[in-house]
């Protein structure tokens, strides 16, 4: 098979990676990778975001199979172009990705079909959003209902925090349209914990829980980011309440799409709370994570080629799909200043020989001429340490980290340290 892969982050790596693992691969296409994927497939110097021209190459690469990674694409219709062409898409069409790109109409879906989540309301107008806020009691959550790279959920600490977030959301419009308009909730303490599932848009088969980082500080402290680490699997998150939520949620909302004719297939991602003994979904994205990809998939013992095909040709009961009992920790090294503004273009040293004991997963690098690999975003790498369990992997990882560096390097020193005191 020649299979295309949609992206340039550590979650397109780690998909690359896996995907290069089945016997029944044969070329491997990244549109666009990074210095990582260079190495175990071929770069394509197309951006996600061209749909056309990726639709060219994989027509005259004759392509049986594309793997969309990132969000964006999705919701242009990357999926239904390529299905126009005759090329198997693994993902959702476009309406169907408005489960992420619009919390309002996934909200909305939630409410219609009894699919437990937050309460709170949705608003257009700036001025009735603001009277609302004056009602509540702080902490309160501001939501933006369109995409903002994993940034446009925020919890402000008191009435004027909040006020001052709605004004940037909805006025100064820091995400742009998707603040047009918001969802306000309430704030709710417990766990969080991220289940994705597979789904053919009738079998829904979750994979193993995952708990990312979000917050830029250790003890989550300082502004959102894509995500600066996570683990797998939670032990706090049983094989009982999986089935809980799956139950629950997944499969509730893969039904609820299919009976308002927009039929969901690909990955489903739920991003939960545990509040005592309920569960409550916070927001579904549409996609593999990012970073759970880099901790979940290095645990599939089953070829994932098989579970993709089964996706897109609907035969997803026929799969039977295995975990490694193994636990796996993932740690993000981002650029000084990320999630703000930061510099590029800084070679990485230590790569190959933390690699003997640590999987690195490339997110912003890029390949010189000269084959140094020097630093290009703000998500640099994902080092993920695998172990018998979440102690053994985040000793490993941490161990491995300082053998890399590049200027201004960064990343949290609380990974997983939770799961380890309880």
């Amino acid at each position: 098979m020649k299979i295309l892969v949609i992206g340039g982050g550590a979650r397109e790596h780690t998909l690359v990676w896996k995907l290069a693992q089945s016997p029944k691969v044969k070329q491997i296409y990244v549109a666009p990778g990074n210095a990582g994927t260079a190495s175990i497939a071929q770069n394509l110097n197309v951006a996600p975001s061209d749909i056309e021209e990726l639709g060219k190459v994989a027509r005259d690469e004759h392509i049986d199979l594309a793997v969309i990674g990132p969000e964006s694409p999705l919701t242009q219709g990357i999926v239904d172009h390529f299905d126009s062409l005759g090329i198997p898409a693994f993902g959702p069409t476009k309406a169907a990705t408005q489960i992420e790109s619009s919390k309002v109409f996934a909200r909305n879906l939630m409410q219609k079909y009894g699919i437990p989540c937050p309460k709170g309301a949705i608003f257009s107008s700036h001025h009735e959003a603001q009277e609302y806020i004056k009602q509540q009691k702080a902490p309160i959550v501001i939501k933006a209902d369109g995409l903002a790279t994993g940034k446009g959920t925020i919890i402000a600490e008191s009435q004027e925090e909040a006020q001052k977030t709605l004004s940037d959301i909805m006025k100064k419009k820091i995400f742009g349209s998707a603040g047009d308009r918001v969802i306000i909730d309430e704030y709710l303490t417990g766990k969080e914990v991220s289940l994705l599932a597979f789904t053919d848009g009738k079998t829904v088969v979750p994979m193993i829980p995952a708990c990312d980082y979000k917050k830029i500080g250790d003890n989550d402290q300082g502004p959102n980011t894509g995500g600066m680490g996570g683990y797998s699997p939670p032990g706090f998150f049983t094989a009982k309440l999986v089935n809980k939520a799956t139950n629950a949620i997944l499969l509730p909302a893969v039904k609820a799409m299919a009976d308002e004719g927009i039929p969901y297939k690909g990955v489903l991602y739920a991003g939960l709370m545990l509040t005592g003994r309920e569960i409550l979904n916070l927001e579904f994205n549409a996609r593999f994570g990012d970073p759970e990809s880099q901790v979940t998939l290095p645990l599939l013992k089953t070829d994932l080629v098989d579970i993709l095909m089964a996706v897109v040709e609907g035969n997803l009961e026929q799969v039977k799909i295995e975990w490694s009992s193994d636990a796996c920790v993932g740690v993000v090294m981002s650029s000084g200043g990320y999630p703000g503004s930061y510099k590029t273009g800084f070679p990485i040293k230590g790569l190959d020989k933390a690699e003997k004991d640590v999987l690195i997963f490339h997110a912003g690098t890029r390949l010189g001429d000269d084959g140094t690999i020097y630093t290009s975003g703000g998500r640099v790498l994902t080092v993920a340490g695998l172990g018998k369990n979440i102690a053994e992997a985040r000793e490993k990882v941490y161990a491995h980290l300082p053998d890399i560096s590049f200027e201004g390097c960064y990343y949290r020193k609380d990974i997983a340290l939770r799961e380890i005191k309880g």
